[in-house]
């Protein structure tokens, strides 16, 4: 089975951010974004600065200044731009040489054609459900229109994966699924991520 790799998003407290980073995930998301129940924006870099996943900055609709202001004082890896950015905004981060994801709210209705300008601007697409808040709905979008996808642009899963259905998850008939990401259906608390649930959901994703 092709490696699907592990994105937990959604991090804020400094002693559960080691303990994620204790089971080598690939990459850890900390949200920017004043409105999130998961903003990051009281975290230290000094927090940060020692874990070994790649550390990826989530925003919604920022300036690039703001955008940059916290790479620079985080150490950032990359970048989640979550709201409606541009391509052109993409590419600018990408030409930086940060790693790029472009969400997108996915519904029944998703018209794929709107990914196409943006495909040479960023590195990965992450498709989250459709819903009130700006990622963190806790429930899942129809996988079955990723049937449709036809770009050989790897993607993100992401919305409302939780224990109960990482296996379905894994099962998703695509070759450019290129990472899982696990947010609200391991948390304790916004923010909070349950350190055995994720072991054990781990567990089944490397097998």
């Amino acid at each position: 089975m092709k490696k699907v790799r592990i994105k937990v998003c959604g991090m804020k407290y400094p002693s559960n951010i080691m303990e994620v980073d204790s089971l080598k995930v690939d990459y850890l998301g900390f949200i920017f974004y004043e409105k999130s129940k998961r903003n990051a924006e009281d975290l230290n870099c000094i927090d940060i600065q020692n874990i070994k996943a790649r550390k990826i900055g989530v925003f919604v609709n920022a300036e690039n200044s703001y955008i940059l202001s916290k790479i620079e004082k985080f150490s950032l890896h990359g970048i989640q731009l979550h709201g409606e950015e541009s391509p052109e905004q993409c590419g600018f981060f990408k030409d930086r040489g940060l790693e790029v994801f472009k969400a997108f709210a996915m519904d029944d209705i998703f018209d794929f054609d709107i990914l196409n300008p943006y495909v040479d601007h960023c590195h990965y697409f992450l498709f989250d459900t459709k819903g009130k808040e700006k990622g963190g709905n806790g429930f899942t979008f129809n996988w079955n229109i990723l049937k449709k996808y036809k770009l050989d642009k790897p993607f993100i899963l992401s919305g409302g994966l939780s224990p109960e259905n990482i296996e379905l998850a894994l099962k998703i008939q695509s070759s450019n699924l290129y990472a899982l990401d696990l947010n609200s259906g391991f948390e304790i608390e916004p923010g909070l991520k349950n350190v055995e649930t994720l072991k054990n959901a781990l567990n089944l994703i490397r097998k």
